[in-house]
């Protein structure tokens, strides 16, 4: 998942940047609007996060310009700015989220997280396309190989669909046993096998895993 991120507080910046690194995102750093925008137009981002006040280019303009331009990137306001007027001129913009400073980073990725889970499923789209000829029925929940059907189990299934909704980051363990099993006295043993499982029905690569981060599923480009 490619971010940019505009932030002129040295902190806050090299903090983010090192933040979404080490969960493997790829991550463009600018502290110019005027730098930031430019980028837009030489790289493809899954995620926005600006800042309001910077340089050159403020982050609503910057905003209002793509929002009028057709570009439906996702966007996340990170501003210390609290009055009532910001907070509405970014919704009037067109952002999809608001952080106020100062923040911790992990509420940070829940925004990021929670913006990604709402915009998945929100397309036309009926299937999304994976790595390696794979595609997932949104509407049936099915996993397809070419125009083969990959037979699941049903927490097989789940995990697919929970990892599909949320592309291209890492979920933990911790939060598959949560959302999956329902914090059920299960050992997470039985949450790998059920991985292995999945992975002995795709590739080992379906499925990536990080130490100590959790599990993902890209999107194929």
């Amino acid at each position: 998942m490619r971010v940019l991120l505009l932030e002129d507080d040295y902190l806050y910046n090299i903090s983010i940047k090192e933040y979404f690194e080490d969960l493997e995102f790829i991550v463009d750093s600018f502290d110019n609007g005027n730098e930031a925008y430019d980028a837009l137009y030489e790289n493809y981002y899954d995620l926005l996060l600006l800042d309001v006040r910077v340089p050159g280019m403020c982050g609503y303009e910057i905003l209002k310009l793509i929002r009028d331009e057709g570009n439906k990137t996702p966007v996340i306001i990170i501003t210390s700015l609290t009055d009532t007027k910001n907070l509405t001129m970014g919704y009037e913009y067109g952002c999809n989220d608001y952080l106020k400073k100062p923040f911790d980073l992990i509420e940070l990725r829940y925004r990021v997280d929670n913006v990604v889970k709402n915009l998945c499923f929100k397309s036309n789209e009926k299937a999304i396309v994976l790595k390696d000829t794979f595609r997932f029925d949104i509407e049936k929940k099915s996993l397809f190989q070419g125009d083969d059907l990959v037979v699941l189990g049903q927490k097989e299934q789940a995990v697919i669909s929970f990892l599909v909704q949320r592309r291209g980051f890492f979920v933990s363990i911790e939060s598959l046993h949560e959302n999956i099993w329902q914090n059920r006295d299960i050992s997470y043993a039985d949450i790998r096998m059920c991985i292995k499982r999945i992975r002995d029905k795709t590739s080992k690569e379906f499925i990536e895993n990080k130490r100590y981060v959790g599990y993902r599923i890209e999107a194929d480009r």
